[in-house]
């Protein structure tokens, strides 16, 4: 099961990129292609977690509206029991 401290692995790589910035600017010798590439990785990555965080939201969210609306959060064992069916042939079409 993940845990936050696998979410704070997600920001990790995150840090570094926003370090390498970080140095390039300090340093002399600035390289504008290489600020252009850093600051596209920096933006991709930051769009994944933002994907990734929004999704488990919302699976959390699904989840909490389940219960309180009397699901129970049911919805793992029926997923159970449609697989049980798919494995038995049970809903095949002819």
């Amino acid at each position: 099961m993940a845990s936050l401290k696998d979410a704070q692995q997600l920001t990790k790589g995150l840090e570094d990129l926003v370090g390498q910035l970080t140095s390039e600017l300090k340093n002399g010798n600035v390289d504008f292609e290489k600020l252009v590439s850093i600051s596209d990785q920096i933006s991709e990555r930051a769009d994944g977690i933002a994907e990734t965080f929004s999704n488990v939201n919302d699976t959390l969210m699904e989840r909490l509206q389940n219960v309180s609306s009397g699901g129970g959060g049911g919805s793992r064992t029926s997923s159970r029991k449609e697989g049980a069916k798919s494995a038995s042939g049970g809903d095949r079409n002819g």
